[in-house]
């Protein structure tokens, strides 16, 4: 890998760039699509585990200090009981609000949500997950132009890409 591989791989773990500055950055420095969208998605999916595992041992650790631990442990409830809405749509919800590529729905704000709703950790890597790579491709159709991409890739990706799309609607609707 050359070093610009490695900065675009760091820069997508970073919850300000994620993905959706990485892959145009990659391609305005000449890299082929398809590898800026390798390595961001890679790179922005990455944290996601160690958010998970670092989340309950910070909340524990919160506990054990009496006024703050009071306060986060309000907080936690209080933004617990108001997520009806989260809970409604639950994992397909947070593939899609992953998904979505605008900034603070990415990875990181979805890894943090699941968190804080109590989400299962194994379903929501996998949403999460599901969500970075539909926003990559969101990402990267957005810097090349579908008409580039048609050209460059071939119509098959194109409607793999659809096909990926509907079945996410397929199943959130499913759930629903």
């Amino acid at each position: 890998m050359s070093s610009r591989d490695w900065y675009i791989w760091a820069l997508s773990m970073l919850p300000f760039t994620e993905l959706r500055a990485t892959i145009p950055l990659a391609i305005t420095w000449g890299m082929s699509p398809w590898r800026a969208f390798w390595l961001a998605a890679v790179g922005n999916i990455i944290p996601v585990a160690p958010i998970f595992l670092l989340l309950k041992p910070l909340e524990k650790g919160l506990s054990r200090f009496p006024r703050l631990g009071w306060f986060f442990q309000d907080f936690l409830r209080r933004t617990r009981d108001k997520g009806e809405q989260i809970k409604k749509y639950g994992i397909p919800g947070l593939a899609f609000f992953v998904l979505i590529p605008l900034p603070g729905t990415g990875a990181w704000t979805g890894a943090i949500l699941a968190w804080l709703f109590g989400l299962p950790y194994f379903g929501s890597f996998l949403a999460i997950s599901i969500g970075v790579l539909g926003a990559g491709v969101l990402v990267t159709y957005a810097s090349l132009g579908l008409i580039q991409v048609a050209s460059f890739y071939g119509v098959e990706f194109l409607l793999g890409g659809l096909v990926i799309v509907l079945f996410l609607l397929w199943w959130w609707k499913r759930k629903n």
